[in-house]
């Protein structure tokens, strides 16, 4: 039979990879915001994916990636309705299992974000 200790962290939800992250932004705020993510290597090579903002703050997001993503990459970050359309560099990578939480801060200032300080 399991201990009322085990059986507490059972039943409790896992804290997501991006969650952990979250801790080192402490203006961080909940957020689900789909995205296409593009990184464009310097030989040229593109790599997109579709992921989603979990966190944000009034200068980063924070999202999980299967990119080969490294510190100092540029991204294009862009919503469905082309209202957010940016640039973004990383500044946090935490690597769980495959996936990768990433910490990524606008290059300039985007007005129409909706985390404000």
């Amino acid at each position: 039979m399991p201990t009322k200790e085990a059986a507490g962290r059972a039943r409790s939800p896992r804290e997501s990879s991006t969650a952990k992250l979250a801790k080192f932004f402490p203006a961080a705020s909940p957020v689900r915001i789909p995205i296409r993510l593009t990184r464009v290597a310097g030989d040229g090579d593109a790599f997109t994916e579709s992921t989603v903002i979990e966190f944000g703050t009034s200068r980063e997001v924070l999202f999980v990636s299967t990119l080969p993503l490294e510190f100092a990459d540029m991204l294009r970050v862009q919503n469905s309705d082309g209202t957010l359309d940016t640039e973004v560099s990383v500044v946090a990578l935490q690597y769980t299992g495959g996936r990768t939480a990433v910490a990524a801060r606008f290059t300039q200032e985007v007005t129409n974000w909706i985390v404000k300080p």
